[in-house]
């Protein structure tokens, strides 16, 4: 576990910050053999990079596993050994160079094939997704007129068997001096003061 944690902070470190810093002096100074120097670090790293995601899989058992990782990171590094020129130039440019067309028609059919599959999908997402924006707005249509339904002045008048117009309780008032009194509320008319006789 530490074996690991160091390797990972060396990598880190040594192998990503450093020579990204002196990447970034290279294009300040515009140092054509600085750019090259550090295109080819670039390029091993990458290299590196993707074959560590399977070792570290399969091979973390390997005594010294790690430490080897380091080493490597330091060799190609250093100014002396120039790892990653020797690497570059023997084994990584040939064979791009030899490959190259190769590398480039399958990049080409690659890119073709994502992009279509990409609209593909990206059809069958909005197809999908208009439906099921009209089926929750013509269910959400019907809840919400349900709802508001539900609360509309003449629905509640109608339970109550009162007429739409007549307000629904009388409201209470009280001063000092007298006793509470029922009154009407502001909507609905007074009555008349004259009674009325039966025949």
């Amino acid at each position: 576990m530490v074996s690991w944690l160091i390797s990972r902070l060396v990598v880190l470190i040594f192998g990503t910050l450093y020579p990204a810093y002196y990447s970034y002096k290279a294009v300040k100074s515009k140092d054509i053999k600085e750019y090259v120097k550090w295109m080819m670090y670039w390029i091993i790293f990458a290299l590196f990079m993707t074959v560590e995601t399977f070792t570290d899989l399969f091979l973390c058992w390997f005594p010294f596993y790690y430490e080897l990782k380091i080493a490597f990171v330091a060799w190609l590094l250093s100014p002396y050994t120039k790892g990653s020129s020797l690497l570059y130039r023997k084994f990584v440019h040939p064979t791009l160079s030899s490959k190259e067309k190769e590398i480039d028609d399958c990049l080409l059919q690659a890119k073709d094939r994502s992009y279509d599959a990409l609209v593909h999908f990206g059809k069958r997402g909005l197809n999908v997704a208009a439906t099921a924006a009209v089926t929750a707005a013509a269910k959400g249509q019907g809840a919400l007129s349900e709802r508001l339904r539900s609360f509309s002045m003449q629905d509640l008048s109608s339970i109550r068997g009162e007429a739409p117009a007549q307000s629904a309780a009388p409201v209470r008032t009280t001063s000092k001096a007298t006793k509470p009194k029922l009154t009407r509320s502001v909507t609905q008319p007074p009555e008349s003061s004259a009674t009325t006789k039966s025949p």
